[in-house]
C-alpha cells in the first residue's frame, strides 16, 4: 500500500537524510500520542469511560493514567491500577 503527503520544506529538508525504519518509527509514535491525546480529551469531557478511553488509545488502564497524570487530570483509581502501581 503507497502513500503519498505534502509536508512543508522546512520539515522535508530535515527528514530527508532519515532512513525508513526511523520515518515508520516516528508515524508509529506519533499516532500512538494521537490516540492517547483524543481518549483522554474525550474521557474528560465525559464522552467515554476511563477503561473505554484506554480500549480506544490502545494502552492499559495504569499506562493511561500515567498520561493522565501528565496532564495534570485526576484518573479514577480501580483495583487493577492500584495494585500495579503498588506491586
Amino acid at each position: 500500500m503507497g502513500l503519498q503527503i505534502t509536508i512543508p520544506d522546512s520539515l522535508a529538508r530535515e527528514i530527508k537524510t532519515a532512513n525508513q525504519e526511523l520515518l515508520i518509527e516516528l508515524l508509529e509514535r506519533g499516532l500512538r500520542a494521537l490516540k492517547i491525546e483524543r481518549a483522554l480529551d474525550q474521557y474528560a469531557r465525559g464522552g467515554i469511560s476511563f477503561g473505554a478511553a484506554a480500549e480506544k488509545a490502545g494502552v492499559s488502564q495504569p499506562e493511561l493514567a500515567r498520561h493522565a497524570y501528565a496532564r495534570d487530570m485526576e484518573p479514577p483509581f480501580s483495583d487493577e491500577t492500584v495494585a500495579e502501581e503498588l506491586g
